[in-house]
């Protein structure tokens, strides 16, 4: 049974084509993962399947008998309700009813015998709809997902104290809770820690229902999607099987591509010569009109050009002593503290990871260590000679500058020409160059980030969470990138296929002593 059918979609972002005659389609119990370049439209598509922007032309129909459930990467949750009582609002239907019944039964003792009767009745009835919706365990399903998720620990806190990541769990949790019959999920996984990255994968590889995903995580995607979706060169292709089938088939088909590109260009380029050679000869002038025919009929085969794949190569300069940092009984936090007392020290060439579940403090350990967070008690000490290049997890605010000056900005003595040629290596266009940061999406905003830290020189490069929001191709390139640094590396991450062959330690907060408090 068909829920989504989209033909003939069309859409713009200003002088930009992000699709152009697209056709998709969602059946029952399919789980689809839509994937692509940063930058393609992967976001604006969800936008506009969800009515929240209209396509520029096109038809987009959505079977009526099923309803929608949509989380993208923007968090708005306003102040005055805690992260418990907004996760009950997706029981808000069971619970209107529980009021209608008490109502009923406060009405009761004014009513005739007849009204009672009808009324009892109508108790009856809402009271089998609470018991088959297993209204009363709703506070051990909201427990299960949010211990899933790892939001137990703030689920008394008004929702505006939590911190973007937190947020993000939240709404992730209620759309989960309200169990729709399709789920739009734009990058899930971004502030999910290991843990609750392998919950959320077998709850959606055990999903009953239909949904739709964005994720750059290959291997998250390859163990709960059934069809893949890629977009690239404005057009979706349509894959039915895993993420591995998908590599598979579209290595195929663009070698075929181009085996079929080749044929046609000789058989175009003989019958061109043809032509050439006897149009204007009188005996064999009417052969090379039926040939001219044929060659006109002929539906032309494109190569489109590659996806410009980022190129990432850090600047590194030599780190004269052997120890990087030494912290004394550091204790970290803000009101209160996160950890317990921390004796900890890095050594040149130490790529150091750090893991552990959301909320612990991983962030606020290298905003201590970098001086850029005073801690609750002891010290860091910090070499003289350390060059750092620092890759923050989340920048605030909106930020109206155009690429260009961002970066040039950072750089004043490059050229134009030079700021350009940096961030056309990591992957950037000239469209993206010259718009505004606030305009590109979460991947392309990284990349802009990257190209400001690639063309610093550093000794220790400390990186939190840079792979959110990055797409396979920036991925792996990022990979590579950090496995030839010379410098040393502190990385958060929690995509153990990403360091596991970077890393040479990790470093697991809940094995470094921290407060679980």
């Amino acid at each position: 049974m068909s829920i989504l059918k989209i033909e003939n979609m069309s859409h713009s972002f200003g002088d930009r084509i992000l699709f152009n005659n697209v056709s998709f389609r969602l059946l029952k119990g399919e789980h689809i993962g839509l994937i692509g370049a940063n930058g393609e439209g992967k976001s604006t598509f969800m936008k506009i399947i969800n009515n929240e922007i209209l396509p520029d032309c096109g038809t987009i129909e959505w079977n009526s008998k099923f309803n929608i459930g949509y989380m993208d990467q923007l968090v708005d949750l306003k102040e005055g309700i805690t992260a418990i009582n907004f996760l009950k609002k997706a029981f808000i239907d069971l619970f209107n009813i529980e009021n209608r019944i008490n109502d009923l039964y406060i009405k009761l003792a004014n009513m005739d015998i007849e009204e009672m009767n009808k009324s009892l009745n109508k108790i009856s009835t809402l009271q089998e709809i609470l018991d088959k919706s297993d209204f009363y365990s709703i506070n051990s399903k909201i427990q299960g997902v949010a211990v899933g998720l790892g939001i137990s620990e703030f689920l008394y806190k008004d929702v505006s104290d939590l911190s973007g990541g937190q947020r993000t769990k939240v709404l992730l949790a209620k759309l989960l809770l309200e169990k729709p019959d399709i789920l739009l999920l734009d990058e899930p996984t971004n502030h999910l820690d290991e843990k609750h990255i392998e919950w959320l994968r077998n709850y959606l590889a055990n999903y009953e229902s239909a949904f739709i995903l964005i994720c750059h995580d290959n291997s998250f995607l390859n163990s709960v999607v059934n069809v893949v979706y890629h977009l690239e060169h404005k057009v979706f292709t349509r894959y039915e099987g895993n993420y591995d089938y998908f590599v598979k088939l579209y290595e195929i088909r663009k070698q075929q591509r181009i085996i079929e590109y080749k044929e046609q260009q000789n058989k175009i380029a003989k019958l061109e010569d043809y032509i050439r050679k006897n149009k204007v000869r009188t005996s064999t002038a009417k052969q090379a009109k039926a040939r001219e025919k044929q060659l006109n009929k002929i539906e032309k085969i494109e190569i489109k050009k590659e996806i410009i794949k980022p190129h990432f190569n850090f600047k590194s300069i030599r780190m004269p002593e052997n120890i990087i940092f030494k912290t004394s009984n550091l204790i970290i936090g803000y009101d209160k503290p996160l950890s317990k007392p921390l004796n900890l020290s890095m050594k040149r060439g130490q790529k150091i990871v750090i893991t552990g579940a959301n909320g612990l403090g991983k962030t606020t350990l290298l905003k201590s260590l970098l001086g850029l967070l005073r801690p609750i008690n002891g010290k860091v000490i910090l070499s003289d000679y350390k060059k750092i290049g620092y890759f923050e997890q989340e920048i605030i605010g909106d930020n109206t500058n155009s690429v260009l000056y961002e970066v040039w900005n950072a750089f004043p003595n490059f050229t134009q020409t030079e700021v350009r040629s940096s961030l056309a290596k990591c992957g950037l266009t000239r469209q993206h160059i010259d718009s505004s940061i606030n305009l590109l999406s979460g991947g392309e905003q990284a990349r802009v980030r990257l190209c400001k830290l690639i063309n610093k020189p550093t000794n220790v490069l400390v990186l939190d969470e840079p792979t959110n929001h990055l797409d396979i191709y920036a991925r792996d390139e990022l990979k590579r990138a950090l496995k030839e640094y010379d410098g040393s590396i502190i990385l958060v991450c929690h995509e153990p296929e990403f360091y596991r062959d970077i890393a040479t330690d990790v470093w697991s907060c809940e094995d470094l002593g921290y407060s679980n408090k």
